[in-house]
């Protein structure tokens, strides 16, 4: 794709729809497989992220989680065998702010576990017809 920056000179910019090989090329086997290999090391990497990542941030929400306890152990004056509440300093009833930060962890790790396995390389269909949408979007503005 080339862009004209004045009348005189057009730059080239990459364009990612360019990367993806139409099968009407020569070479497209090879290019395809090329595209196929990069794509597939990525997917790897995405994952290996996120299991890393997952690893670490629940290590850091265990943490939390003892360091929680603990305090409310002393400031409740042992377990608490009379439950839960909002409020603190009460005989024997922990206060339970912890589901917070828990809650908002697993949330965002669906998220990212979603982000991870439902992704999925975009086809030539897809780019077909987001061209197709777009040039009939114009059409209709003009």
């Amino acid at each position: 794709m080339k862009v004209a920056l004045n009348p005189k000179e057009a730059v080239e910019m990459p364009n990612a729809s360019e990367e993806r090989v139409l099968d009407t090329d020569p070479d497209a086997p090879a290019k395809s497989d090329h595209l196929a290999r990069r794509e597939a090391i990525q997917q790897i990497e995405r994952r290996r992220r996120f299991r890393i990542n997952t690893a670490i941030w629940g290590l850091a929400m265990l943490i939390l989680v003892a360091i929680w306890a603990i305090a409310e152990f002393h400031n409740a004056g042992g377990w608490p065998t009379h439950g839960f509440s909002q409020s603190s300093g009460i005989h024997h009833v922990w206060n339970i702010w912890i589901i917070y930060p828990v809650l908002g962890w697993v949330f965002l790790t669906a998220a990212a576990w979603w982000k991870v396995s439902l992704r999925k390389p975009i086809s030539e269909s897809e780019i077909k017809r987001e061209i197709e949408r777009q040039s009939g979007a114009g059409d209709k503005a003009a």
